[in-house]
């Protein structure tokens, strides 16, 4: 019993390891963007993840109509915003 403990235990640090440095990370990013896709409102500034700037126009469930420059909207999917500008 104890030998195959002794197999397998090579692979069980691996596995941690593996988690620590690039699932559990991944996971919080993932966390951090969903938190911050759910917390846009109209009128705040972002940048889509094809390096678009805009301000958010109008939010129809998924679909957010940004005004990227004087009288020029583009309609995007909530997932196409990479981040929130600050300023």
């Amino acid at each position: 019993m104890s030998q195959s403990i002794q197999q397998f235990l090579p692979l069980i640090i691996i596995f941690a390891i593996f988690y620590f440095i690039l699932i559990r990370p991944q996971q919080q990013r993932q966390k951090k963007h969903k938190e911050m896709l759910d917390s846009l409102k109209v009128g705040d500034k972002v940048i889509t993840i094809g390096g678009i700037y805009g301000i958010i126009r109008e939010i129809k469930g998924d679909v957010f109509t940004l005004e990227v420059s004087k009288d020029v909207k583009i309609n995007t999917t909530r997932n196409a915003i990479g981040s929130k500008r600050e300023n």
